[in-house]
């Protein structure tokens, strides 16, 4: 933790003293022209100050190249740049909300310390890093885990995973996220989430996840960790 705030307080020193490679680059560098009649939008990915980022402020729990070490926290390599971006917004309380889609202190600071440009470079980086495979741990729930991803449950009004995230969850860029190799445990604290409303940045979500017992929800996790 103190690594990780540490990492935060550079960052944001970073960003209030403009340390960059000309106006609106670099880490946190803020341009405002005085002409601009709308905010600026991001340039075209920088993926290695997006790499900058991610070893100074990510590492400490998504790892150097986003493969986590344990379940706390996601894997991230391999994840659609768009994907990351938005989530990296949705940790933020956006103008007229009471509280950010996504409530999450650590993200929060960390979203808000991050510029628009900086977000796309990160995400563009750890997009372009290998994922590391991954498998199921329970052979007794893999039936179960298959038919949820792969033909929904009817009767509940469930659609199959895959219809979404793919016969082998790599997703859909801009649209949906990679789920393949994805820690089970993190994946089942998502589901929960958007089932209970603690997570608020997806209504099909948490549609589908409050259709969900717990078997069922650990069950297509640890199914989903296993996909490649």
């Amino acid at each position: 933790m103190n690594r990780l705030y540490r990492s935060l307080v550079v960052l944001k020193a970073a960003a209030a003293f403009g340390l960059s490679a000309g106006l609106g680059a670099g880490l946190g560098g803020l341009a405002i022209s005085a002409n601009a009649a709308e905010p600026a939008q991001p340039a075209k990915p920088d993926v290695a100050r997006g790499q900058a980022i991610a070893t100074q402020v990510c590492a400490a729990c998504h790892a150097a190249d986003g493969n986590s070490a344990g379940a706390a926290f996601p894997k991230l390599a391999g994840q659609h740049a768009e994907y990351i971006v938005k989530q990296l917004k949705d940790y933020r309380t956006q103008p007229g909300a009471k509280a950010p889609a996504r409530n999450n202190p650590i993200m929060a600071g960390i979203a808000s310390a991050l510029s628009d440009q900086d977000m796309v470079n990160v995400a563009a980086y750890f997009a372009s890093q290998q994922a590391k495979p991954n498998y199921a741990r329970d052979k007794n729930t893999v039936a179960l885990g298959q038919k949820v991803y792969r033909g929904g449950i009817a009767d509940k009004g469930v659609p199959a995973c895959a219809a979404c995230h793919g016969a082998t969850g790599l997703g859909i860029p801009v649209q949906y996220p990679r789920l393949s190799g994805q820690w089970s445990d993190y994946t089942v604290a998502q589901l929960n989430a958007f089932a209970q409303g603690t997570r608020n940045n997806s209504e099909p979500m948490h549609a589908i996840s409050s259709r969900l017992n717990d078997a069922e929800m650990k069950a297509v996790a640890d199914y989903i960790a296993g996909l490649h």
